[in-house]
């Protein structure tokens, strides 16, 4: 593995036990330049995990506790008049940071989650016709309970697509939840900065040189474009997921030290990128089948390249 990616790893790990394989996803995702979804129940560490990883690349942060009241203009600015000056001055909103923890984004209204879209697919914000550029980089970490739809605003497919990956941390396991009571409470440990947004930003950019061969391209193709066409899928993965699939499987690359992608890159990050682009069909859900269910199925169909 990558040395500054594992000790990225090590520094979370401090607050965050026995998650290693999410947080691992979610460092994935900010390596290939995408925002992430975690979908998962209260008190699980989805803010713990937020916070250290901020703190850990050194970047600014902002968090959004999303309700109902919450406006556009919180997030993305607003003109205010200025008495002594007689002109409309703007106010930065909440984007402007490295890192955006949205937390229980689905508890907005459907206003406020749209003037995300902006800002996550083109890194701006438009206020009053003038378009400014957030800090780059810009990544937004959302959080939604699955639980509980009362008082909830479920996320509309368009705006589904723009996170790069969905992911879910889970209850821990028993050794890590022993662990958490004998040392996290005690001890409330800290993480420390490992390193700084210019290195993150070469690290990025390391990702984008990976090779990727046209056979490995064309078997993502051929996966995508069986997921519009299977029978338990009314809604297949969009091109913009397929270039998600193709980020992640370069950034899973470079992570494992390679300078180039083998089929077992996309293969290990379908299920993240693809699970909440997918809309099964009812027919599925007859079959009680889920989304994993569904995609290993397609996985099983599609050919894998020749290397």
């Amino acid at each position: 593995m990558n040395a500054q990616i594992n000790q990225l790893l090590d520094e979370v790990k401090k607050v965050l036990r026995g998650k290693d394989d999410v947080v691992l996803s979610v460092l994935t995702a900010m390596l290939a330049g995408g925002h992430i979804l975690l979908e998962d129940i209260p008190g699980v560490g989805k803010t713990t995990l937020a916070v250290s990883i901020s703190k850990c690349l050194s970047m600014e942060y902002h968090r959004v506790q999303f309700t109902p009241d919450v406006l556009p203009s919180d997030l993305i600015g607003f003109s205010m008049y200025n008495n002594k000056t007689g002109a409309f001055e703007y106010r930065e909103g909440s984007v402007y940071c490295n890192f955006l923890l949205a937390d229980e984004i689905n508890r907005t209204s459907p206003k406020t989650q749209s003037a995300l879209l902006e800002v996550m697919e083109e890194g701006k914000a438009t206020v009053d016709g003038v378009t400014r550029m957030l800090p780059q980089p810009f990544i937004v970490l959302a959080t939604q309970n699955p639980f509980g739809s009362a008082g909830t605003q479920k996320l509309p497919e368009s705006q589904l697509d723009r996170f790069m990956v969905c992911l879910t941390l889970g209850y821990p396991d028993h050794d890590a939840a022993t662990e958490i009571l004998t040392k996290n409470v005690k001890e409330k440990p800290t993480v420390d900065p490992v390193m700084s947004i210019d290195e993150f930003v070469k690290l990025q950019e390391a990702v984008e040189m990976i090779f990727v061969d046209e056979s490995i391209s064309d078997f993502i193709v051929s996966y995508v474009e069986r997921t519009r066409e299977h029978e338990l899928v009314s809604l297949g993965v969009s091109p913009r997921g397929s270039i998600a699939l193709l980020k992640m499987a370069k950034a899973t690359a470079f992570i494992n030290g390679r300078r180039y992608v083998v089929p077992d890159d996309v293969i290990y990050n379908i299920n993240a990128v693809c699970s909440h682009r997918i809309v099964l069909s009812p027919k599925a859900r007859a079959a009680k089948k889920n989304e994993a269910a569904v995609l290993k199925e397609i996985l099983s169909v599609t050919p894998l390249p020749k290397m």
